[in-house]
Formats: C-alpha cells, sequence, structure tokens
C-alpha cells in the first residue's frame, strides 16, 4: 500500500470492531449498545450525540431568552407559574434581578459556545469531513470520541451550576473582570463562576481534540484523486474554521486560567487597587489591568464570530448549489474568501474595544481591518445571488433555510459596518442595536445554517426524510419571527436604549418602546414553540419518517452520496471511491449532475476553476 492507502486503512481499523478482509471490504466485530451509540469512535454516530447534545443546549438556552424576554415585555407583572419552576429565583412570580443576569450570562454562553460552536462545528465537521473526502474515518477515532466527552462533561458542569444555591454565573457570556474576579461582587461572581471557568475550560480542550482530528484527515487522508481544489466548499469552511480554533482557543484558555489564578491565588493580573463598597477598603491588588482581559477575550471572540459563521456558509454554499442545479459560482474566489475572512479575523478583535480609551490612531487601524473584511463576505453574498440566478431551482426546506442564511447574513452583516466605524460605536455601543447586530449576522444566520445542513443531509444520517409540510411551516415562522425580534432592535439602539437593563418601565427616555417591546416579547415566544416543532419533527422522522430508496436522493455530486443509504462504519463497503472532478459539475452536458467518481471524457473541461484546465488531472 502506499502511504496514504496506509493511513486510510489505519482510520479504518482504528476501532476495534474494524477489520479488512483482504478482499477490499470492511467488516465488524459484534458491537454492543455502548459501543455503538454511546462510546462510539465512528465519526457518523459521534456527529449525531454532537449535534442531539446542540439541540438539548439550544432549548435550554432559548427558553432562557425567552423567560427574560417575559421580564422586559411585561415588566413588574406576576406569574405565579415562575416560582413554581424557578422557587426562590421567582419569588412571587417576579423575576430576581440576579437571576436576570444569570439568564442573560448562561444565554450567551450557551448559544455561542454550546450550540453553534460545538453543534454546529462538531455536527458536521464529524460527519461530512470523513464522507466527503472520501475516508473511512477521522484520522484517529479515539480522539474524536474524546473530544465529544469532553464537551460532555464541560456540559454536566455547566448544568450544574443551574443549580447552586448562590446560582450560575452573572457577569455576562464574557466574564469581565472585575466582576467575574471578585467572588463576594455578587452571587453570581462566587462558586457559579467557577464552574463557568471549569465548563468551558473543559470545552476548550474538547475544541482542540477535534480541530487538531478535522485539520488531518482533511491533509492526510483524502482519497485518490482529491486535490485540494477538488473538495467541496463545505470542507474548505471546516477546514478553517478548524484552523481558526486550534489558534485562537489557546488564547481564551490562558485568560480564564489568569483569572482563576486572581480569584483564588491572591494575583493581580486584571486586578488593582480596587474600592469595596462591601469594606470601604481598597484590595491588596496593585498592578493588574481588566484591559487585558478584554484583549486576551476579543483574541479569541471575534475569531469566533467566524467559527460560528464559517461552517453556515459552507452548508449554504453546497446546499445552494445543489439544489440551483448549477455550479458554484466563483470557486476560486470563494475559497480564496474564506482563506481572507479567516486571516483577518485574527486582526480586528479590537473593535470590541474602541469604548475602552484607546489611542484613536490605533482605533483608525482596527477601523481599517474591519472594514476591508467587509469585501470577503461580499464576495460571497454575490457568488451565491449569481449561483441562484436564472437556476432550476427547487424550493427544498434545506434550500429555504440556505437561501434565509444569505438574507439575514446581508441584513445583519450591513449594520456591522457601522459598527465597524469607531466614531459610530462609540454612540451605539452597549446599547440594543449591538444585540440587534450579533444576533442576525451571528445568531440567527448561523443557525439558519445549520438547520439547511440538519434537512439536507439528514436522509445520509438515519436513511428517512423529515417530514416537508413541516419543514416549510418551521422555515416561514423562523425567518419571519427573526427579523419581528431583532430588526425593531436596531432603532431602539440608535435611540441610545443600552442592554442588559431588566426594567426600563421607569427610565423616561425609553419607556416609549414598551410596546415594542412587548411586540419583540411575543415575537420571541413564537419563534421558541416552532423550534419545538422542529424538534417533533427530527426526532419523529428519526422513527417514522418516510425511508430513503435512493442513493443520491438530492442528485448531488459529492462522495457521501455513493455510500450506502445507511453507511456502516467505514463509509464504503468495498473499496474507496476514486474522484475524477470538482464537486460542482451541475448542468454540463445536457446532464443535470455528473458524480465526482465519474471519468473525465478526453475533451471535456473537468475543473473551470483552475485556469487553462482542459482535461481531467490524474
Amino acid at each position: 500500500m502506499s502511504n496514504k492507502e496506509d493511513l486510510q486503512h489505519a482510520a479504518g481499523t482504528a476501532g476495534i470492531e474494524t477489520i479488512h478482509n483482504g478482499n477490499g471490504h470492511t467488516e465488524h466485530h459484534p458491537q454492543s449498545f455502548w459501543t455503538k451509540y454511546v462510546f462510539s469512535q465512528d465519526h457518523k454516530m459521534i456527529a449525531k450525540q454532537f449535534l442531539i447534545t446542540g439541540m438539548a443546549w439550544a432549548v435550554i438556552g432559548a427558553a432562557f431568552s425567552v423567560l427574560f424576554r417575559l421580564q422586559l415585555g411585561y415588566p413588574g407583572e406576576r406569574f405565579p407559574w415562575l416560582e413554581t419552576l424557578l422557587g426562590h429565583w421567582a419569588e412571587g412570580g417576579v423575576l430576581n434581578p440576579e437571576f436576570y443576569y444569570a439568564m442573560v450570562t448562561m444565554h450567551g454562553t450557551i448559544m455561542i459556545f454550546f450550540v453553534l460552536t460545538a453543534g454546529l462545528s462538531g455536527t458536521f465537521a464529524n460527519f461530512l469531513i470523513p464522507l466527503q473526502c472520501g475516508a473511512r474515518d477521522m484520522a484517529s477515532p479515539m480522539l474524536n470520541m474524546l473530544s465529544y466527552w469532553f464537551f460532555f462533561a464541560a456540559s454536566i458542569v455547566m448544568f450544574s451550576s443551574l443549580f447552586l444555591q448562590t446560582g450560575p454565573a452573572s457577569g455576562g457570556w464574557t466574564a469581565y473582570p472585575p466582576l467575574s474576579a471578585l467572588g463576594d461582587a455578587m452571587p453570581g461572581s462566587r462558586q457559579g463562576m467557577d464552574y463557568w471557568l471549569l465548563a468551558l475550560a473543559l470545552f476548550v480542550v474538547s475544541t482542540l481534540l477535534g480541530g487538531i482530528n478535522y485539520i488531518s484527515t482533511i491533509m492526510n487522508l483524502r482519497t485518490k484523486g482529491m486535490t485540494m481544489t477538488r473538495l467541496p466548499l463545505t470542507i474548505w469552511a471546516l477546514f478553517f474554521t478548524a484552523c481558526l480554533g486550534l489558534l485562537s482557543f489557546p488564547v481564551l484558555l490562558s485568560g480564564f486560567i489568569l483569572l482563576l489564578f486572581d480569584r483564588h491565588m491572591g494575583t493581580s493580573f486584571y486586578l488593582t487597587d480596587i474600592f469595596l463598597n462591601s469594606t470601604g477598603q481598597a484590595l491588596p491588588n496593585e498592578g493588574g489591568n481588566a484591559i487585558l482581559y478584554q484583549h486576551l477575550f476579543w483574541f479569541l471572540g471575534h475569531p469566533e464570530v467566524y467559527i460560528v459563521i464559517l461552517p453556515a456558509m459552507g452548508i449554504a454554499s453546497e446546499v445552494i448549489s445543489v439544489n440551483a442545479r448549477k455550479p458554484i459560482f466563483g470557486y476560486a474566489a470563494m475559497v480564496a474568501s474564506l482563506f481572507a475572512i479567516a486571516a483577518l479575523s485574527f486582526l480586528v478583535w479590537a473593535h470590541h474595544m474602541f469604548v475602552t480609551g484607546m489611542n484613536p490612531f490605533l482605533g483608525s487601524v482596527f477601523v481599517l481591518l474591519t472594514l476591508l473584511i467587509a469585501i470577503p463576505s461580499a464576495i460571497k453574498v454575490f457568488n451565491w445571488l449569481t449561483t441562484l440566478w436564472r437556476g432550476n431551482i427547487r424550493f427544498t426546506p434545506a434550500m429555504l433555510f440556505a437561501i434565509g442564511f444569505v438574507s439575514v447574513f446581508i441584513s445583519g452583516g450591513l449594520t456591522g459596518i457601522w459598527l465597524g466605524n469607531s466614531t459610530i460605536d462609540l454612540h451605539v455601543h452597549d446599547t440594543y442595536f449591538i444585540i440587534a447586530h450579533f444576533h442576525l449576522v451571528m445568531g440567527v444566520a448561523a443557525m439558519l445554517g445549520m438547520f439547511a445542513g440538519v434537512y439536507h443531509w439528514f436522509p445520509k444520517m438515519y436513511g428517512r426524510y423529515m417530514n416537508t409540510t413541516l419543514g416549510f411551516i418551521h422555515f416561514w415562522v423562523t425567518l419571519t419571527g427573526a427579523y419581528c425580534i431583532f430588526w425593531p432592535m436596531h432603532y431602539m439602539g440608535l435611540a441610545g436604549m443600552p442592554r442588559r437593563y431588566l426594567d426600563y418601565s421607569q427610565w423616561q427616555s425609553f419607556n416609549q418602546f414598551q410596546d415594542l417591546n412587548r411586540f419583540i416579547t411575543v415575537a420571541s415566544i413564537i419563534v421558541f414553540a416552532i423550534q419545538l416543532l422542529f424538534i417533533f419533527n427530527f426526532f419523529y422522522s428519526i422513527f417514522k419518517g418516510r425511508r430513503v430508496t435512493k442513493q443520491n436522493p438530492w442528485e448531488s455530486n459529492t462522495l457521501e452520496w455513493t455510500t450506502p443509504i445507511l453507511p456502516p462504519h467505514g463509509n464504503w463497503e468495498g473499496e474507496i471511491p476514486e474522484v475524477h472532478r470538482w464537486a460542482y459539475d451541475y448542468d454540463k452536458d445536457e446532464r443535470g449532475f455528473i458524480m465526482q467518481t465519474e471519468p473525465v471524457g478526453a475533451t471535456e473541461v473537468s475543473e473551470p476553476h483552475v485556469v487553462g484546465s482542459t482535461k481531467s488531472i490524474s
């Protein structure tokens, strides 16, 4: 065997249940329930574990948002069922202010890290990378399994913090010191903050284990003929996402470790001689700087935006091309723009810190770099719209969510140009304008991309289809509701309405928005309810959905559709197919689609995105 074949064989036989019989076929030892469904080393099962755990966290995180939206929409009103649900945190049916801030903190942490990072990347990187690259499994199935279990351990620690007597962390999802560094500052700064830091430290370990695996598999385990220029855009997006995580998450971990030192070991990385209201005395700490934490946090925080959005971009690119029945427009430009976004994301972190008093010249540098990142984003939008233009579009639920992703990414991204300008950002920072911007461009857009991926690859995951009618209802209510929730917040933010306050009713400047706040609350309840419909559709379809009878139901070109309807561990029952062309030969030579495995004709242009390509690359 060649070196690559040796690696492929090793990946396929790393699990004890997988053997090679010498005839090019993969066989499996009998597996117990625990080795097949719980401690599985099959990348497809691990992807499902990430997905279902992420869905559970999404319900919890979204439920928190509904609870604090009730407080914002109906301040002062009593809901007796809240006391039944939350106990002393909602005594008399009214939310405790400290628990309100804890819910805001946990909502942000859960949705950004546990849902949109682990749930999105963990699911689709695990599921698609081996299948679309032509690999038996990940480079290290054992590390892949550990990456999920570190995430699960982080989930247990974070969930446990909800039941502490003093409550979970409540210093905001960014956990800025000195509030997060002083255990006596408020109840949510005590034990809950330690749980929060420990959970995210475990989460970072999970992310690093996964990222190493994803990069190694893409670089080393591609099947014969699968050159880098033949990779689907989903794989390119997941590759750059893994690179971002591998380079940026260790910086966040270092910031958390220093914060723990300040909390428990008397160090002064972030603390200085602050006077405490409770004692009137200054802290013994000297020389620390809370701004240092902001630098460390946002050096991860802005790449994190693209760790969340890049997988959704890759999924949308694939789904749009498949369902528009057209080649993706500008493949090389799409890859280049992914690289540009990834590179620039490391150079723009301080635009989150314009209000910290930084030197205006330094601020102008970050303004320039921030506005530059809009160029590759605009390239991607242009190419998506051009792919859709005059396409023979099939409006499947996945396609609708992919188009919705493009819509929300445009509308949310345009407001980023405002926030990238320091002179405007000084006025709208920490207002509802910020909430509107990042929820649209990062939260809603990424979730729409995730839904597109679930609907599109569900037949390959479970061998059944999700209900299409319920999928259409899910899409239209989600998209409409998302705009109803977040678009009005732009106007509230421009009026100066600050975020993170639990009651605006006594604030003369902003109580004019009370009816609008109530409207947003009602919309958020409706959108949350429709996500429960999606969860019902998902789990019902696993067992009762219409069975898949065609190996390639979407008539797609990529390798995952050459596997059996329900692929075994090892993916292909025989030899791994050889690749002869790029992933987007749609509507070519009077044919609707041509699989990557089909040899290229003698006079056929195999890769139009490669300049001068007139024949197959062998």
